[in-house]
């Protein structure tokens, strides 16, 4: 609650318009409904509006300052129809495959963020993340001043010694299967940003491996090596404060005594707050162990690389991870262009 508490803080000062597609789900609604109460901006949600009121009746849930959208009926719909059949015009797709599109919420959300009808969107409670994603890529698109497009989680553990004061990013746990050691560096640098925007801290970043620094030998640790080598001369050339160090182990880049045992040089070993993980099953994998097993707060996946700021959280959200990742998408939405020069 530290992390989610200072960034509600920060929201408070700035308050956003965030535009929640799944608007029957009664985990939406309860993280709509606070987002407003809270005072961190305008919650927007999608669908029937009968349907809409009759969940929130259900939940006993106040729909006052909360703006209802069936982008059937909406204003804008022949606007988004032009907008969506204009990008997709070199597929082929005709005006009423683009309508038919656009009644869908996600696709429609995603166009409100396009057009500035809202700051930034945050779906998945119900959804596969191809559901959330297609929609994402084929109308915001993926950010001038980013070379890829990919997605952290920020989790918060009880005890303050690892990461930022119990504060850790994680990526990419949803979005790469497989990155090449250009996209880990990529991967690296935009987690990295996105910890310095939102805690102010100097990012340290390890690149996870099952080898410390050639402990072992096996043909997929060069890529992780490539991956930090490219990383740290990127940092550089952008002119970003980070430090970078791996191949690391897991316990080098987080626990102390073993860090000082193992690398006792390093800027980053054993107070890492950023970990790239090399591939989406372990960052999957070792995200939900965390959150689960150590009970952590999860707020994600975080979006990165877009064009304008949005989320697709966990099926398995509550309503407070939801609210918690719609006041980090609020916060990137404040200065994106800072984040991603030449995006919106």
């Amino acid at each position: 609650m530290r992390f989610v508490g200072s960034i509600i803080e920060k929201l408070q000062r700035h308050p956003k318009r965030i535009v929640f597609p799944e608007g029957t789900e009664p985990r939406v609604l309860q993280a709509a409904r606070q987002f407003h109460s809270l005072r961190l901006g305008a919650p927007i949600l999608l669908g029937d509006r009968s349907r809409v009121k009759q969940a929130a009746e259900r939940l006993n849930v106040s729909l006052e300052g909360i703006r209802i959208i069936n982008p059937a009926e909406s204003d804008d719909m022949e606007t988004f129809v032009e907008r969506f059949q204009d990008l997709r015009r070199a597929r082929g797709v005709t005006a009423d495959e683009a309508r038919d599109t656009m009644v869908k919420p996600n696709y429609y959300g995603a166009m409100m963020v396009a057009m500035h009808r809202a700051d930034g969107l945050v779906s998945g409670t119900n959804e596969y993340t191809g559901s959330v994603l297609r929609p994402l890529f084929q109308i915001l698109k993926v950010a001038p001043s980013a070379n890829v497009a990919t997605s952290c989680m920020i989790m918060e553990v009880e005890d303050s010694r690892f990461g930022a004061d119990g504060v850790l990013f994680m990526a990419d746990c949803g979005v790469i299967p497989e990155p090449s050691a250009e996209q880990l560096a990529e991967i690296a640098l935009a987690t990295a940003r996105l910890a310095r925007h939102l805690l102010g801290v100097r990012p340290r970043v390890a690149m996870l491996s099952f080898s410390t620094k050639g402990s072992a030998h096996h043909p997929s640790l060069e890529r992780i090596r490539q991956a930090t080598a490219l990383a740290q001369e990127k940092a550089v050339i952008q002119g970003l404060a980070a430090d970078v160090d791996g191949e690391l182990q897991l316990d080098a880049a987080l626990v102390a005594d073993v860090a000082a045992r193992k690398l006792p040089e390093s800027k980053v070993a054993g107070q890492a707050n950023v970990l790239v993980f090399p591939d989406l099953n372990a960052g999957n994998i070792g995200s939900k162990l965390l959150r689960h097993v150590a009970r952590a707060n999860a707020y994600g996946q975080v979006l990165l690389g877009l064009n304008r700021p949005a989320a697709d959280v966990s099926r398995g959200s509550s309503a407070h991870d939801i609210l918690g990742v719609a006041a980090i998408v609020g916060i990137q939405a404040i200065d994106y262009p800072l984040l991603y020069p030449g995006s919106g």
